[in-house]
């Protein structure tokens, strides 16, 4: 299977987003709600500070540009209220009124902006990836992309393939709905098709405006989480069937897995102010299934030689701190400890969704890895889906 992988691009969202603002703002929006005791703590426990955000907070808080009056219109609603016997001042008081309630941003006003910003980091991340390679646009042969919470058609794929631009012969393969698992499958399907044709030029760009399923109005415990742990970030990397000399990583064989039933644990759900991200509180333990079944992929891979044999790096996206706490403590006996540092790292300035795992590469890459790393890669996504791959470092 052997692919070979270049140093990613990483660009992070420019707007830094302090945690004791998102909790001032939810304090505001809800002092009332059940958690709102607890909000520091809870706050606390993500051991997250900062995030960035392709676009500020106002952004995601703002009001949108209609008001609290029905969609009817003024009309409608002065002849209903008529009807029902208000006198001429009482409708002109009511009709005020209403005009004065901000109404909630709709889906256009949250999800365009935010395209928009996802098109130009997924730009300059790809660049950025191309001249780490020592390449040109001209030389792409695949291009894989993914983002999950701006949908759009034409996709990322379209408008990169416009922005760069590439040849018109190069093969376009989106994937807008991998979500946290872009990072670890986008380089499995790479390196399915660089085997069938070693001079392929892949190249791989996720984009993930996560900031856009930040809801105001939503007063759920679960919504307080997806308010504090999300970041914005775009990646890319360059993937080839033979070694460059800017190669970093050979990766050597990759495992699919996918539990039944777990469709609805965690989900993007698309409403009249935007996209929501539902959480349930079953999620971490269903994710905890996919990391022991990739522990008994991993042994019966290397079963003939189970003493010796062990990852010296684990570059994991399993989408909280509680799977990474279990992936510790559930590691087969005599790994070393602190395989899973860089991952942490990474969890401390947010959660990158199907960025995720690029950028845990990156920070195992700039730390200065050693060649002959043995390397896993791991990632899980709402469905509930795991692709896990095995290599080298270079």
């Amino acid at each position: 299977m052997a692919a070979y992988l270049c140093p990613p691009a990483v660009i992070h969202g420019k707007h830094a987003v302090r945690t004791s603002q998102i909790v001032d703002e939810v304090r505001g929006q809800h002092p009332n709600a059940a958690w709102a005791p607890r909000i520091d703590a809870i706050a606390a426990s993500t051991s997250i500070e900062t995030r960035g955000w392709m676009l500020p907070l106002e952004a995601a808080v703002a009001p949108g540009s209609g008001s609290g009056l029905p969609a009817a219109g003024i009309g409608p609603a002065r002849e209903a209220l008529a009807g029902d016997g208000f006198t001429e001042q009482d409708v002109d008081r009511v009709i005020a009124a209403l005009e004065a309630i901000p109404a909630r941003q709709t889906v256009q006003e949250r999800t365009a902006p935010a395209w928009s910003a996802v098109q130009s980091y997924g730009e300059r991340a790809a660049r950025g990836a191309l001249q780490i390679a020592g390449l040109d646009a001209a030389d792409v042969d695949c291009l894989i992309t993914s983002h999950s919470t701006t949908p759009a058609l034409p996709g990322l794929d379209v408008s990169l393939a416009n922005r760069l631009p590439l040849r018109r012969d190069v093969l376009l393969l989106p994937a807008t709905q991998w979500a946290c698992i872009a990072g670890t499958r986008s380089l499995a399907l790479a390196a399915d098709l660089v085997a069938a044709d070693p001079d392929r030029v892949v190249l791989v760009v996720i984009a993930e405006a996560l900031s856009t399923t930040y809801q105001p109005a939503d007063d759920t415990l679960e919504s307080l989480i997806v308010r504090l742990l999300f970041a914005d970030t775009a990646v890319a990397t360059v993937v080839t069937g033979r070694p460059r000399p800017e190669s970093t990583l050979r990766l050597d064989t990759a495992w699919h897995h996918t539990l039944p039933g777990t469709q609805d644990l965690h989900r993007l759900e698309t409403r009249e102010d935007g996209t929501h991200f539902v959480m349930d509180r079953r999620g971490p333990r269903a994710v905890q299934e996919t990391v022991t079944a990739m522990w008994e992929w991993l042994r019966l891979r290397y079963q003939d030689d189970p003493g010796s044999w062990h990852p010296d790096v684990l570059l994991a996206h399993p989408g909280g701190t509680r799977v990474l706490e279990y992936m510790e403590e559930t590691m087969p006996d005599g790994w070393p400890s602190g395989l899973l540092r860089y991952s942490r790292d990474s969890y401390t300035s947010g959660n990158r969704g199907g960025a995720a795992v690029f950028d845990i590469m990156r920070r195992a890459y700039d730390a200065g890895q050693k060649a002959g790393s043995r390397a896993v890669l791991y990632a899980a996504a709402p469905g509930l889906t795991a692709t896990a791959l095995e290599g080298e470092w270079l």
